[in-house]
Protein backbone atom coordinates (compact mmCIF):
# COMPACT_ATOMS: atom_id res chain seq x y z
CA UNK A 1 0.00 0.00 0.00
CA UNK A 2 1.40 3.41 -0.98
CA UNK A 3 1.94 6.09 1.62
CA UNK A 4 -0.70 8.31 0.05
CA UNK A 5 -3.15 5.41 -0.05
CA UNK A 6 -2.53 4.65 3.61
CA UNK A 7 -2.98 8.31 4.58
CA UNK A 8 -6.31 8.47 2.74
CA UNK A 9 -7.51 5.28 4.47
CA UNK A 10 -6.50 6.65 7.87
CA UNK A 11 -8.25 9.94 7.12
CA UNK A 12 -11.52 8.18 6.32
CA UNK A 13 -11.35 5.92 9.38
CA UNK A 14 -10.74 8.89 11.65
CA UNK A 15 -13.72 10.77 10.22
CA UNK A 16 -16.66 10.37 12.68
CA UNK A 17 -18.95 9.76 9.72
CA UNK A 18 -17.15 6.48 9.00
CA UNK A 19 -18.24 5.10 12.39
CA UNK A 20 -21.84 5.92 11.47
CA UNK A 21 -21.44 4.13 8.15
CA UNK A 22 -19.97 1.10 9.91
CA UNK A 23 -22.88 1.11 12.36
CA UNK A 24 -25.39 1.68 9.53
CA UNK A 25 -26.81 4.40 11.78
CA UNK A 26 -30.25 5.53 10.54
CA UNK A 27 -29.97 8.68 12.66
CA UNK A 28 -27.25 9.86 10.26
CA UNK A 29 -29.48 9.56 7.18
CA UNK A 30 -30.10 12.95 5.65
CA UNK A 31 -27.02 14.45 7.28
CA UNK A 32 -24.58 13.14 4.66
CA UNK A 33 -24.12 10.41 2.08
CA UNK A 34 -21.05 8.55 0.84
CA UNK A 35 -19.82 7.54 -2.60
CA UNK A 36 -17.82 4.41 -3.45
CA UNK A 37 -15.24 5.10 -6.16
CA UNK A 38 -14.98 1.44 -7.23
CA UNK A 39 -18.69 1.18 -8.07
CA UNK A 40 -19.59 4.79 -8.88
CA UNK A 41 -22.58 4.53 -6.50
CA UNK A 42 -23.47 6.74 -3.54
CA UNK A 43 -25.47 5.59 -0.49
CA UNK A 44 -27.12 6.79 2.69
CA UNK A 45 -25.27 5.86 5.94
CA UNK A 46 -27.80 3.16 6.86
CA UNK A 47 -27.54 1.37 3.50
CA UNK A 48 -27.78 -2.44 4.00
CA UNK A 49 -25.49 -3.17 1.05
CA UNK A 50 -22.09 -4.77 1.57
CA UNK A 51 -19.86 -2.23 3.28
CA UNK A 52 -17.18 -0.63 1.12
CA UNK A 53 -13.54 -0.49 2.12
CA UNK A 54 -12.73 2.87 3.74
CA UNK A 55 -10.09 3.82 1.18
CA UNK A 56 -12.77 3.66 -1.53
CA UNK A 57 -15.21 5.97 0.30
CA UNK A 58 -15.83 9.67 -0.25
CA UNK A 59 -18.22 11.73 1.91
CA UNK A 60 -20.69 14.33 0.61
CA UNK A 61 -23.04 16.68 2.41
CA UNK A 62 -25.95 15.97 0.09
CA UNK A 63 -27.20 13.74 -2.70
CA UNK A 64 -26.83 16.67 -5.10
CA UNK A 65 -23.15 17.01 -4.20
CA UNK A 66 -22.56 13.28 -4.72
CA UNK A 67 -24.24 13.36 -8.12
CA UNK A 68 -22.28 16.46 -9.09
CA UNK A 69 -19.15 14.43 -8.37
CA UNK A 70 -20.31 11.77 -10.83
CA UNK A 71 -21.90 9.18 -8.54
CA UNK A 72 -25.30 7.58 -9.19
CA UNK A 73 -27.82 6.71 -6.44
CA UNK A 74 -27.86 3.25 -4.87
CA UNK A 75 -30.91 1.23 -5.90
CA UNK A 76 -31.23 -0.37 -2.47
CA UNK A 77 -31.21 2.60 -0.09
CA UNK A 78 -32.39 5.26 -2.60
CA UNK A 79 -30.36 8.13 -1.08
CA UNK A 80 -31.87 10.68 -3.47
CA UNK A 81 -35.27 10.23 -1.79
CA UNK A 82 -36.18 11.98 1.46
CA UNK A 83 -36.89 8.78 3.38
CA UNK A 84 -37.64 5.60 1.39
CA UNK A 85 -38.38 3.64 4.54
CA UNK A 86 -35.15 4.10 6.49
CA UNK A 87 -35.48 6.27 9.55
CA UNK A 88 -39.26 6.45 9.52
CA UNK A 89 -39.60 2.69 9.11
CA UNK A 90 -37.46 2.23 12.20
CA UNK A 91 -39.52 4.78 14.16
CA UNK A 92 -42.71 2.99 13.10
CA UNK A 93 -41.23 -0.35 14.20
CA UNK A 94 -40.28 1.17 17.55
CA UNK A 95 -43.82 2.47 18.04
CA UNK A 96 -45.25 -0.99 17.36
CA UNK A 97 -42.70 -2.55 19.74
CA UNK A 98 -43.64 -0.11 22.52
CA UNK A 99 -47.35 -0.70 21.90
CA UNK A 100 -46.96 -4.48 22.22
CA UNK A 101 -44.69 -4.40 25.29
CA UNK A 102 -46.22 -5.50 28.63
CA UNK A 103 -44.34 -2.71 30.41
CA UNK A 104 -42.86 0.70 29.54
CA UNK A 105 -39.52 -0.20 27.90
CA UNK A 106 -36.47 1.68 29.09
CA UNK A 107 -34.32 3.59 26.63
CA UNK A 108 -31.56 1.01 27.18
CA UNK A 109 -33.95 -1.84 26.31
CA UNK A 110 -35.05 -0.11 23.11
CA UNK A 111 -31.44 0.66 22.19
CA UNK A 112 -30.52 -3.00 22.63
CA UNK A 113 -33.51 -4.05 20.51
CA UNK A 114 -32.51 -1.77 17.62
CA UNK A 115 -28.74 -1.98 17.93
CA UNK A 116 -28.51 1.83 18.16
CA UNK A 117 -26.94 3.87 20.92
CA UNK A 118 -29.46 5.32 23.42
CA UNK A 119 -28.62 8.87 22.37
CA UNK A 120 -29.12 8.21 18.66
CA UNK A 121 -32.34 6.33 19.30
CA UNK A 122 -33.73 9.15 21.46
CA UNK A 123 -33.00 11.78 18.80
CA UNK A 124 -34.33 9.60 15.99
CA UNK A 125 -37.59 8.78 17.79
CA UNK A 126 -38.25 12.35 18.88
CA UNK A 127 -37.57 13.66 15.38
CA UNK A 128 -40.12 11.21 13.97
CA UNK A 129 -42.88 11.50 16.58
CA UNK A 130 -42.33 14.72 18.53
CA UNK A 131 -42.19 12.67 21.75
CA UNK A 132 -39.48 10.76 23.58
CA UNK A 133 -39.96 6.96 23.67
CA UNK A 134 -40.94 7.17 27.35
CA UNK A 135 -43.44 10.00 26.78
CA UNK A 136 -44.94 8.03 23.88
CA UNK A 137 -45.28 4.92 26.05
CA UNK A 138 -46.84 6.89 28.90
CA UNK A 139 -49.34 8.60 26.58
CA UNK A 140 -50.23 5.22 25.09
CA UNK A 141 -50.82 3.75 28.55
CA UNK A 142 -52.95 6.74 29.53
CA UNK A 143 -55.10 6.22 26.44
CA UNK A 144 -55.54 2.52 27.28
CA UNK A 145 -56.52 3.38 30.84
CA UNK A 146 -59.16 5.86 29.69
CA UNK A 147 -60.65 3.36 27.24
CA UNK A 148 -60.62 0.57 29.80
CA UNK A 149 -62.33 2.71 32.45
CA UNK A 150 -65.02 3.60 29.92
CA UNK A 151 -65.72 -0.09 29.13
CA UNK A 152 -65.20 -1.93 32.40
CA UNK A 153 -67.75 -1.96 35.20
CA UNK A 154 -65.05 -2.02 37.87
CA UNK A 155 -61.79 -0.14 38.28
CA UNK A 156 -60.05 -3.47 39.00
CA UNK A 157 -61.16 -4.86 35.64
CA UNK A 158 -59.91 -1.72 33.91
CA UNK A 159 -56.53 -2.05 35.63
CA UNK A 160 -55.86 -5.48 34.16
CA UNK A 161 -57.33 -4.65 30.75
CA UNK A 162 -54.95 -1.70 30.51
CA UNK A 163 -52.00 -4.05 31.01
CA UNK A 164 -51.12 -3.49 34.65
CA UNK A 165 -50.01 -6.57 36.53
CA UNK A 166 -50.71 -5.02 39.92
CA UNK A 167 -53.19 -2.48 41.18
CA UNK A 168 -50.59 -0.71 43.30
CA UNK A 169 -48.59 0.33 40.21
CA UNK A 170 -51.72 1.64 38.54
CA UNK A 171 -52.72 3.81 41.50
CA UNK A 172 -49.18 5.22 41.65
CA UNK A 173 -49.61 6.49 38.07
CA UNK A 174 -53.38 7.13 37.92
CA UNK A 175 -53.32 10.79 38.92
CA UNK A 176 -50.60 11.62 36.39
CA UNK A 177 -52.26 9.59 33.61
CA UNK A 178 -55.82 10.80 34.14
CA UNK A 179 -55.37 14.12 35.91
CA UNK A 180 -57.65 12.81 38.70
CA UNK A 181 -58.47 9.64 40.60
CA UNK A 182 -59.92 6.69 38.62
CA UNK A 183 -63.24 7.05 40.45
CA UNK A 184 -63.55 10.70 39.51
CA UNK A 185 -62.60 9.97 35.92
CA UNK A 186 -65.32 7.33 35.57
CA UNK A 187 -67.79 9.83 37.00
CA UNK A 188 -66.89 12.31 34.26
CA UNK A 189 -64.53 14.32 36.40
CA UNK A 190 -66.96 14.67 39.27
CA UNK A 191 -65.37 16.54 42.15
CA UNK A 192 -62.56 17.95 40.02
CA UNK A 193 -62.29 21.70 40.40
CA UNK A 194 -61.59 23.83 37.36
CA UNK A 195 -61.10 27.55 37.82
CA UNK A 196 -61.84 29.89 34.94
CA UNK A 197 -62.11 33.52 33.97
CA UNK A 198 -63.30 35.35 30.88
CA UNK A 199 -61.62 38.39 29.40
CA UNK A 200 -61.49 40.37 26.18
CA UNK A 201 -58.83 40.54 23.48
CA UNK A 202 -58.61 41.77 19.90
CA UNK A 203 -60.18 38.47 18.76
CA UNK A 204 -63.24 38.84 20.98
CA UNK A 205 -64.04 37.03 24.20
CA UNK A 206 -61.43 34.67 25.64
CA UNK A 207 -61.87 32.07 28.38
CA UNK A 208 -58.94 30.59 30.28
CA UNK A 209 -59.55 27.53 32.47
CA UNK A 210 -57.12 25.80 34.81
CA UNK A 211 -57.08 22.50 36.70
CA UNK A 212 -54.61 21.72 39.46
CA UNK A 213 -52.31 20.39 36.69
CA UNK A 214 -52.24 23.52 34.56
CA UNK A 215 -54.21 25.44 31.95
CA UNK A 216 -56.66 22.98 30.40
CA UNK A 217 -58.62 25.25 28.05
CA UNK A 218 -58.14 28.50 26.14
CA UNK A 219 -61.32 29.23 24.22
CA UNK A 220 -62.18 32.08 21.83
CA UNK A 221 -65.62 33.30 20.89
CA UNK A 222 -68.15 36.06 20.65
CA UNK A 223 -69.41 36.17 24.23
CA UNK A 224 -68.75 34.78 27.71
CA UNK A 225 -71.95 32.72 27.86
CA UNK A 226 -71.09 30.71 24.76
CA UNK A 227 -67.57 30.05 26.00
CA UNK A 228 -68.82 28.92 29.40
CA UNK A 229 -71.21 26.44 27.74
CA UNK A 230 -68.31 25.05 25.73
CA UNK A 231 -66.27 24.63 28.92
CA UNK A 232 -69.19 22.85 30.64
CA UNK A 233 -69.54 20.48 27.69
CA UNK A 234 -65.85 19.67 27.83
CA UNK A 235 -65.89 18.98 31.60
CA UNK A 236 -69.52 17.95 32.22
CA UNK A 237 -69.11 16.69 35.80
CA UNK A 238 -66.32 18.94 37.04
CA UNK A 239 -66.89 21.69 39.59
CA UNK A 240 -66.40 24.98 37.76
CA UNK A 241 -65.58 28.06 39.76
CA UNK A 242 -64.75 31.61 38.80
CA UNK A 243 -61.08 32.33 39.30
CA UNK A 244 -60.14 34.48 42.26
CA UNK A 245 -58.53 37.89 41.80
CA UNK A 246 -55.06 36.43 41.38
CA UNK A 247 -56.30 34.22 38.54
CA UNK A 248 -56.63 37.23 36.27
CA UNK A 249 -52.86 37.15 35.76
CA UNK A 250 -53.24 33.94 33.75
CA UNK A 251 -55.85 35.54 31.50
CA UNK A 252 -53.58 38.58 31.05
CA UNK A 253 -50.63 36.37 30.05
CA UNK A 254 -52.71 34.47 27.50
CA UNK A 255 -54.12 37.71 26.09
CA UNK A 256 -50.55 38.95 25.80
CA UNK A 257 -49.71 35.92 23.67
CA UNK A 258 -52.69 36.62 21.40
CA UNK A 259 -51.60 40.22 20.91
CA UNK A 260 -47.85 39.52 20.62
CA UNK A 261 -47.41 35.90 19.45
CA UNK A 262 -43.64 36.05 19.14
CA UNK A 263 -43.14 36.75 22.84
CA UNK A 264 -43.69 33.06 23.61
CA UNK A 265 -45.72 31.58 26.42
CA UNK A 266 -44.27 29.81 29.46
CA UNK A 267 -47.35 28.42 31.17
CA UNK A 268 -48.15 25.08 32.82
CA UNK A 269 -50.46 23.24 30.42
CA UNK A 270 -52.79 20.36 31.26
CA UNK A 271 -52.84 18.70 27.84
CA UNK A 272 -55.27 15.79 27.56
CA UNK A 273 -55.63 13.74 24.40
CA UNK A 274 -54.89 10.47 22.67
CA UNK A 275 -51.36 9.44 21.73
CA UNK A 276 -51.99 10.57 18.16
CA UNK A 277 -53.42 13.93 19.21
CA UNK A 278 -50.49 14.58 21.53
CA UNK A 279 -48.03 13.84 18.72
CA UNK A 280 -49.84 16.32 16.47
CA UNK A 281 -50.05 18.96 19.21
CA UNK A 282 -46.37 18.55 20.08
CA UNK A 283 -45.45 19.06 16.42
CA UNK A 284 -47.69 22.16 16.31
CA UNK A 285 -45.84 23.69 19.26
CA UNK A 286 -42.59 23.41 17.29
CA UNK A 287 -43.84 25.66 14.45
CA UNK A 288 -42.32 29.13 15.01
CA UNK A 289 -44.53 32.22 15.00
CA UNK A 290 -44.65 33.72 11.51
CA UNK A 291 -44.41 30.34 9.77
CA UNK A 292 -47.09 28.03 8.40
CA UNK A 293 -47.11 24.45 7.19
CA UNK A 294 -49.68 22.33 5.37
CA UNK A 295 -51.70 19.52 6.91
CA UNK A 296 -49.81 17.12 4.63
CA UNK A 297 -46.45 18.40 5.90
CA UNK A 298 -47.64 18.12 9.50
CA UNK A 299 -48.64 14.51 8.84
CA UNK A 300 -45.17 13.83 7.43
CA UNK A 301 -43.52 15.43 10.46
CA UNK A 302 -45.20 13.01 12.84
CA UNK A 303 -44.27 10.09 10.58
CA UNK A 304 -47.76 9.34 9.24
CA UNK A 305 -47.95 10.93 5.77
CA UNK A 306 -51.25 9.24 4.93
CA UNK A 307 -53.03 10.51 8.04
CA UNK A 308 -53.80 14.00 6.71
CA UNK A 309 -57.49 13.86 7.67
CA UNK A 310 -56.67 12.53 11.13
CA UNK A 311 -54.15 15.35 11.57
CA UNK A 312 -56.84 17.87 10.62
CA UNK A 313 -59.14 16.21 13.18
CA UNK A 314 -56.50 16.53 15.90
CA UNK A 315 -56.10 20.22 15.06
CA UNK A 316 -59.87 20.67 15.35
CA UNK A 317 -59.88 18.89 18.74
CA UNK A 318 -57.33 21.31 20.20
CA UNK A 319 -58.85 23.22 23.12
CA UNK A 320 -55.79 25.35 23.87
CA UNK A 321 -56.04 28.14 21.31
CA UNK A 322 -52.77 29.93 20.50
CA UNK A 323 -50.80 27.96 23.13
CA UNK A 324 -51.04 25.00 20.74
CA UNK A 325 -50.91 27.00 17.48
CA UNK A 326 -53.15 25.00 15.16
CA UNK A 327 -53.84 28.29 13.32
CA UNK A 328 -50.39 27.89 11.68
CA UNK A 329 -51.59 24.93 9.59
CA UNK A 330 -52.96 25.75 6.14
CA UNK A 331 -53.99 23.94 2.98
CA UNK A 332 -51.31 22.73 0.57
CA UNK A 333 -52.07 25.65 -1.74
CA UNK A 334 -51.60 28.08 1.15
CA UNK A 335 -55.30 28.78 1.54
CA UNK A 336 -57.00 28.92 4.94
CA UNK A 337 -59.19 26.00 5.92
CA UNK A 338 -61.30 25.27 8.99
CA UNK A 339 -60.39 26.70 12.38
CA UNK A 340 -62.25 25.80 15.56
CA UNK A 341 -62.70 29.47 16.43
CA UNK A 342 -63.42 30.79 12.94
CA UNK A 343 -61.46 31.54 9.77
CA UNK A 344 -61.52 35.27 10.50
CA UNK A 345 -59.62 34.75 13.76
CA UNK A 346 -57.16 32.44 12.04
CA UNK A 347 -56.51 35.09 9.40
CA UNK A 348 -55.99 37.76 12.07
CA UNK A 349 -53.53 35.62 14.02
CA UNK A 350 -51.47 34.81 10.94
CA UNK A 351 -51.50 38.42 9.75
CA UNK A 352 -50.33 39.60 13.18
CA UNK A 353 -47.48 37.07 13.24
CA UNK A 354 -46.47 38.04 9.70
CA UNK A 355 -46.37 41.72 10.71
CA UNK A 356 -44.17 40.92 13.70
CA UNK A 357 -41.87 38.88 11.46
CA UNK A 358 -41.48 41.72 8.93
CA UNK A 359 -40.89 44.20 11.72
CA UNK A 360 -37.80 42.37 13.05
Amino acid sequence: MSRRHAENTAHIIQDPRWAQVEARDPAADGRFCYGVITTGVYCRPSCPSRRARPEHVRFYDSAAAAEAAGFRPCRRCRPEQADPGGRQALVTALCRHIEQADHIPTLAELAAWTGLSPGHLQRLFKAGTGLSPRAYAQALRAERVRRALAREQSVTGAIFEAGYGAGSRFYEEADRLLGMTPGRYRAGGAGTEIRFAVGQCSLGAILVAMSDKGICAILLGEDAETLLRELQERFPAARLSGGEAGFEQWVARVVGLVECPRQGLELPLDIRGTVFQQRVWQALRQIPAGETISYAELARRIGQPRAVRAVAGACAANALAVAIPCHRVVRTDGGLSGYRWGIARKRQLLAREAEEESGD
